[in-house]
């Protein structure tokens, strides 16, 4: 038997959607069956879901547990909708690498304020603050840096920052399919 669920929470606040995420998670892991969950909302399908399919216009992308689809992105169309915030994105010539057809993908953990045995540093203009308590995102140049507690810098301010090296993956700048698989 299988039970299907379409976008059960989308009129739900946000509180009231994370105690009924975990309600429903605790109901179908006691009942023991299997859930086809359809929905829009990523943080949904990765805390809910042992299995994900992602979809973009009909056709489908890649199929995976939460952490392949987070951590090996067939492609930039997954890359930027799996996570909070999703993958950014940068060419590979403004990180100093020579040129080539290859777009280097980085997730926030990965892109933090400059500390030795970084790739950089580089520096940028910050262009939004979004403090969230223990964490801050801190857009730069069209990446999000993520930097613990809370940040000094405000909107305006230039900052050094640097890439962790294992955290980078490449792109195919012209096709966007993931070159690290």
């Amino acid at each position: 038997q299988v039970f299907l669920m379409d976008e059960p929470l989308s009129n739900l606040d946000a509180k009231l959607r994370v105690q009924t995420r975990g309600e429903i998670k605790k109901l179908q892991q006691e009942v023991g069956t299997t859930t086809v969950y359809v929905t829009h909302d990523q943080v949904e399908a990765m805390t809910m879901g042992d299995r994900i399919a992602v979809m973009n216009e009909g056709r489908l992308e890649q199929v995976g547990s939460p952490a392949e689809l987070y951590e090996q992105p067939v492609n930039t169309f997954v890359a930027g909708f799996i996570g909070s915030p999703g993958m950014s994105f940068v060419p590979a010539e403004r990180l100093g690498l020579e040129p080539v057809d290859e777009t280097i993908g980085v997730r926030p953990e990965f892109a933090r304020l400059w500390q030795d045995g970084m790739v950089g540093p580089f520096e940028g203009e910050v262009e939004y603050v979004e403090a969230l308590g223990r964490e801050t995102f801190v857009g730069v140049d069209g990446l999000v840096l993520q930097v613990e507690g809370r940040a000094a810098a405000q909107v305006g301010d230039t900052v050094r920052y640097g890439l962790v090296l294992d955290g980078l993956r490449r792109f195919d700048a012209k096709t966007g399919t993931a070159l690290d698989r």
